[in-house]
């Protein structure tokens, strides 16, 4: 399960003496407890935002006066709370300020997410539908397909309205391989894929491709932010 570890500095503490945190950070990061964090600008550089009665009001400053203030976060993986609260309490800070564990909120998680997001783009590719299709890519996708770039959903769309567009029935997308490693807000994955189709003369086409994708995580679902997709070999089963 995840953690989110909050950094809680006192600016009233002497830190003269504070062990340095890139030991922490190492160890955990070697055992993959620990998969992202980062420092924080000081309270002064902090600006808080309300909106009251449709007006936007902005405060220099952080949300609460407090001695105490956020100083940064790290977002660990462990297997209980017990374990995430033993890796706070070996932070350096925690001798001199805070560190509050808060568990992430339970979802769906990110691998499942992407894995349907591929098998949405496998049906959607059956049926033909470039909207369908396109749905599954960022705005800003940068695409190469058989070495020519393609940049923006827009010119992405003319190149599957090049490949699946015409006459002929379904295609089959079959992902024989889909290695997947997701990283807080972004994914990478690796698949070997094989189309079937009939093109545009009518005749059927086969072909095995390699596929590495990069995906986003863009809140209320994963989009493909990146696709290099170049042709791997002749479809021996077709061949045979």
């Amino acid at each position: 399960m995840k953690y989110m570890l909050l950094v809680c500095g006192d600016d009233t503490a002497d830190a003269a003496g504070t062990a340095p945190v890139e030991p922490w950070v190492e160890d955990l990061g070697d055992r993959r407890v620990r998969l992202h964090g980062h420092r924080l600008a000081l309270p002064a550089d902090a600006v808080t935002v309300r909106v009251r009665g449709g007006e936007v009001l902005r405060g220099d400053g952080p949300f609460a006066e407090t001695k105490e203030y956020v100083a940064g976060f790290d977002i660990l993986e462990c297997d209980s709370l017990e374990e995430a609260v033993e890796a706070a309490a070996r932070h350096p800070v925690a001798a001199v300020g805070a560190m509050e564990v808060r568990p992430f909120w339970e979802d769906e998680d990110a691998e499942t997410r992407i894995r349907a997001l591929d098998a949405e783009l496998t049906g959607a590719a059956r049926e033909r539908d470039l909207d369908r299709m396109a749905a599954c890519y960022a705005p800003d996708v940068t695409a190469y397909v058989d070495g020519r770039e393609y940049r923006g959903i827009d010119a992405l769309r003319k190149s599957l309205a090049e490949r699946f567009t015409g006459p002929g029935g379904p295609v089959t997308r079959e992902v024989l391989d889909h290695r997947v490693h997701v990283d807080e807000s972004i994914a990478f994955a690796h698949a070997l894929v094989r189309l079937r189709a009939a093109g545009t003369d009518g005749a059927p086409h086969h072909a095995l491709t390699r596929v590495t994708t990069g995906y986003r995580d863009v809140g209320p679902r994963w989009l493909i932010a990146h696709e290099h997709v170049s042709l791997d070999l002749l479809d021996t089963e077709e061949r045979s």
